[in-house]
Parts: C-alpha cells; structure tokens; sequence
C-alpha cells in the first residue's frame, strides 16, 4: 500500500480492511455511536457549545453520518487526504499537514492521521489543528507503546510511524489543555476547568 516514492496510498483495499471487513476493520459504526455519544455529552457536561464540527480524515464517513442522524444541526465538514475516500464517501480532500481553513469549528477530530504524516509535518498539522478549532479537539494517535502492547495486529496497519507518545504530547502542548480520553481544550479557549480535570 505503499507508492513508490514511499508516500502513503489510501486506497479501496485499505479502507476494505481497515473499515469494511468485520474480522479486520478498526471499528464498526456501533463503536462510531458510542464514540459520538461521548464527545457530545462531554461538551455539555462542560458547558462548552457544538454546533459545528471539523473531521480531519474522515475515513468512511461513520462519525459523519452518524451526526447527521442524531444531531443534524449540527454543520459538519469531513475531509481526508485521500483521493479515493474522498470521492467515494464525499469529504474535502485536504492534507493537514498544508491546510488550514479560514473557519473554526467547536469540535475538531482528528484520528488516525498523524502517525502517518513524517516527523515534521506533525507540528505543522497540530498547529493547522489548532488554527481551526475554537474548542474541542478529539485525537487519537497510536504510539510505539499501543502497538507493542495493546493493539490487535489484525487490526492495526503497520505501516503507521510509530513514536512515542510525549512526541505527540510536546506539540499539542503548545496550544491545548489535556482533559483526558482523547479530549484536549484550546488553552485560549473560554471555558475553564478544575484543576483534577487537567492533565
């Protein structure tokens, strides 16, 4: 799945594995529900606002879709990278690591991407991030400690750049509060929190 020029190539056998089969997808839009769920209640839990929301590689669409049946007020724009994702499950095709849009978004999510882009264009990509987020962001990135001792391998595409996680920790660092569970708070951002909220 690789191209020659050793970029990354995204393409139906990829999101055939990773998110169509049951014996090998990531997860299925079971999962996605509970996931959206969460993120929701949690915004209100902290009195912050969602009506809009960015999806940073938005895969086969499910959190997408998902919004669109239980929140549908909500404005949500996907993207992804990826020609063929992008075509197929109607996103913007953009790449993080060289875009940031004029708009920010009460939620940004980002899962799975940066452990594909190259060590500098990380930061790029968490500083696009942070650009256009105005409150939440939810990230997930698999670290070099996941993969060796949590992940399901039939599950988890190797290819992925695996790093630890203070890699990832010193760049959001510059610009987001951790609240836990995948959720960071823009350190500009309104809303305050208890001390034993914040990592």
């Amino acid at each position: 799945m690789t191209t020659r020029s050793g970029e990354r190539r995204f393409d139906e056998a990829y999101y055939r594995r990773f998110y169509g089969a049951p014996s090998t997808r990531v997860c299925g839009p079971e999962q996605v529900a509970h996931l959206g769920a969460a993120l929701v209640e949690m915004i209100a839990w902290y009195r912050g606002r969602l009506r809009s929301v960015l999806e940073v590689g938005a895969g086969v669409g499910l959190l997408r879709d998902w919004f669109a049946v239980a929140h549908p007020a909500v404005r949500y724009v996907s993207t992804d990278s990826s020609p063929y994702a992008a075509e197929k499950y109607r996103h913007e095709q953009r790449d993080i690591a060289v875009w940031r849009g004029r708009h920010q978004f009460d939620l940004v999510v980002c899962q799975a991407v940066l452990p594909y882009l190259p060590d500098r264009a990380v930061g790029a990509a968490i500083n696009n991030l942070a650009a256009m987020t105005r409150g939440f962001l939810y990230l997930e990135a698999i670290t070099r400690r996941d993969y060796d001792t949590s992940c399901d391998r039939a599950k988890t595409d190797p290819e992925m750049l695996l790093r630890p996680a203070e890699f990832y920790r010193r760049r959001l660092a510059r610009h987001f509060q951790t609240l836990g569970g995948g959720l960071y708070y823009l350190k500009r951002g309104p809303l305050v929190f208890w001390e034993l909220e914040t990592l």
